[in-house]
């Protein structure tokens, strides 16, 4: 059996079509305009903002004028984020995806973008499906999500008309979120000074790698390594022994780095490699299973200028000191995390380091305070710092009408209640709720894992049962 052939059909087509599109974040405008022609195809109404949204609306089958509308909500950008051997070209190569038993996956070493393709491709089946009795409907495809949430942030206030809404990005089967933490990024920098390495050392690159990477949310309490802190760790381990040239790491700010690598020239190649060997028996003791394949490589490199001692230090600080991982766990909901950062990329271009810190947190106050720690690690270090991206949260609403009828049609369907949660991630409901008071949301999806790295893969079978639950809350609406 092959993708065309599993069910739902209209589900998985526009999933493959979609798939050939090239959509990373900032660069989906082609990827919209594809969703702006599949409604008009359907012959419905439908715009584009000036930000690059599309608003689709469609009217209510017989006898349903006057149910409330539903919107059902979907970002159309995605994570590109591919392994180190991956000749992929996000800027132009589609993705290819292939059935592997239940699963989804990607060819060629990279994301899969099912977060969030199968809540587009979701939306535009129930447009286009002509059994399904429903209320007005309106589908809202927003862009650039994965980085800053800027096509919600530029959302028209009352361009939806909807009651209630329905965001399918959600990545658990049998969850039904209500709410999720605010973020905002913190972008370091410092010019540094460079000079040739000293006569007699040798350049080497040392490398972290092998990590499980992950969401910076939904994955931050799951103790796994971030490859830049544990790069940091090393190079201040060998600082005796090493002078640094160069430092880069991460691919996107809202994924745990997975690799990280460093080009230092040392005359003590035999002490840096014993040292390097010491810390990766280290690492792999102290995650364990949490992350098991951690490695550290030290390979000849090609000489680059060194950092002068002061931006070295200073570079090296931070990233050993700047938070990363979880701050504090929420005293309301066991096993969330409340706030967080993620350090997620560092890189040396142009004579500046630059560095990234994402922080979530559901309570505004923590997330301020934890911007200030960032502010303050940056300044003793020597690195300006500004705040980016900044969107707000959203707060649970456990007795909304809406999370009513998704519970009683899941109870209808399987059997049992779905589990009721907050996440700690960013969902775009805490901008779209901020520019329309008084809009009860929820989110839903299926099983997908390992998102925004290049083991994404989402399950077939949750996939259909999704849509089964999809559908039937759409005609209970």
């Amino acid at each position: 059996m092959d993708i065309e052939s599993l069910e739902p059909k209209l589900l998985w087509r526009y999933f493959l079509e979609l798939s050939r599109i090239p959509r990373t974040s900032k660069h989906e405008a082609r990827a919209a305009r594809w969703v702006l022609d599949q409604a008009r195809a359907l012959g419905l109404e439908a715009e584009q903002d000036e930000a690059g949204n599309v608003l689709i609306r469609k009217g209510p089958t017989p006898g349903r004028q006057d149910r409330p509308t539903l919107a059902i909500q979907a970002h159309v950008d995605m994570v590109g984020v591919k392994t180190p051997d991956s000749p992929h070209d996000f800027a132009k190569d589609p993705i290819e995806p292939y059935l592997d038993g239940d699963l989804v996956k990607a060819r060629g070493g990279t994301t899969l973008g099912a977060d969030n393709g199968i809540g587009v491709a979701s939306a535009l089946a129930v447009l286009a499906s002509d059994d399904l009795a429903h209320g007005p409907l309106e589908v809202l495809v927003t862009v650039d999500e994965e980085t800053g949430m800027t096509g919600a942030k530029s959302l028209r206030r009352g361009w939806l008309r909807a009651t209630y809404l329905l965001n399918v990005d959600s990545e658990e089967e049998g969850f039904v979120t209500i709410g999720c933490a605010g973020g905002v990024n913190s972008a370091a920098q410092r010019a540094i000074s460079t000079s040739p390495a000293p006569i007699g050392h040798k350049a080497l690159r040392i490398k972290v790698f092998g990590g499980r990477g992950g969401h910076s949310g939904i994955d931050i309490a799951a103790g796994r390594a971030n490859a830049i802190r544990l790069l940091a760790q090393v190079l201040f381990a060998a600082r005796g022994h090493i002078k640094l040239a160069a430092i880069s790491g991460g691919t996107v700010n809202n994924a745990i780095p997975a690799e990280a690598s460093a080009v230092v020239t040392t005359a003590k190649e035999d002490a840096v490699r014993a040292l390097v060997a010491e810390q990766e028996a280290h690492f792999r003791a102290a995650f364990g299973q949490f992350d098991p394949n951690i490695k550290i490589a030290v390979e000849e490199a090609e000489p680059l200028p060194v950092m002068s001692d002061a931006d070295a230090e200073a570079v090296i600080g931070l990233l050993l000191v700047g938070p990363t991982g979880v701050e504090a766990m929420s005293p309301d909901v066991p096993g969330l995390p409340q706030t967080s950062t993620n350090l997620g990329v560092v890189r040396t271009e142009g004579g500046v380091v630059r560095a990234n810190f994402l922080s979530r947190s559901s309570i505004d106050a923590s997330k301020a305070a934890l911007c200030d720690r960032i502010a303050a690690a940056c300044a003793l270090t020597g690195f300006k710092v500004d705040l980016t991206d900044s969107y707000p949260g959203w707060k649970p609403e456990p007795e909304a009408h809406l999370l009513q009828i998704l519970k009683q049609t899941h109870r209808e369907l399987f059997g049992e209640e779905p589990k009721v949660i907050a996440i700690h991630a960013g969902l775009e409901c805490g901008m779209i709720g901020e520019k329309h008071k008084g809009l009860q949301m929820a989110s839903i999806g299926p099983n997908m894992w390992d998102v925004h790295t290049p083991k994404e893969r989402v399950s077939v079978s949750s996939v259909a049962r999704f849509w089964r639950f999809l559908r039937a809350v759409i005609e209970r609406v």
